[in-house]
């Protein structure tokens, strides 16, 4: 599949790629180099995104429902307003990552790196964050109302208007 120039498949390199509003739903991107890349409004519903390296990358809106993200590096990713539902985000690195106001209702972080990550206003409702790392994560007003916060690392995380 190409996709404005750029082949989509397990283990491509598209580094610093151009794909905003890309309809990649269902995609193969396992392995993926998609680091700073900018796929804002980007529609990733079910695609495969398994230990892809999208560190800085640019996803604001984009629609990662149902996307396996397992093991990804998303180290500084801007998911500013992404839908994570029911996203498998399972030992992904999303430390610094941005996810204001993120949907991430049901998502699976267990043993996630959200050290440092800003969860400012992002629903975690039903969210599995088992084990998950979220030292000095910023969750003032996250809805966690129903997650799963068994054995979380919450030391230094910002917890003010928190609905649990």
């Amino acid at each position: 599949m190409n996709i404005n120039g750029y082949e989509i498949k397990p283990g491509a390199n598209l580094k610093g790629a151009y794909l905003y509003c890309a309809d990649l739903r269902n995609a193969d991107l396992e392995d993926a180099d998609l680091q700073g890349a900018y796929l804002e409004d980007a529609d990733f519903e079910n695609a495969n995104l398994e230990n892809a390296n999208l560190k800085g990358a640019n996803l604001w809106y984009a629609d990662l429902r149902n996307a396996d993200l397992r093991g990804a590096n998303l180290e500084n990713a801007n998911l500013r307003g992404a839908n994570l539902r029911y996203a498998n985000l399972k030992g992904a690195d999303l430390e610094d990552a941005v996810l204001w106001g993120a949907s991430l209702r049901r998502a699976n972080l267990e043993d996630a790196d959200l050290k440092g990550a800003n969860l400012e206003g992002a629903n975690l409702e039903g969210a599995n964050l088992r084990g998950a790392n979220l030292e000095d994560a910023n969750l003032e007003n996250a809805d966690l109302e129903d997650a799963n916060l068994e054995n979380a690392n919450i030391k230094g995380t910002i917890l003010e208007g928190l609905k649990l």
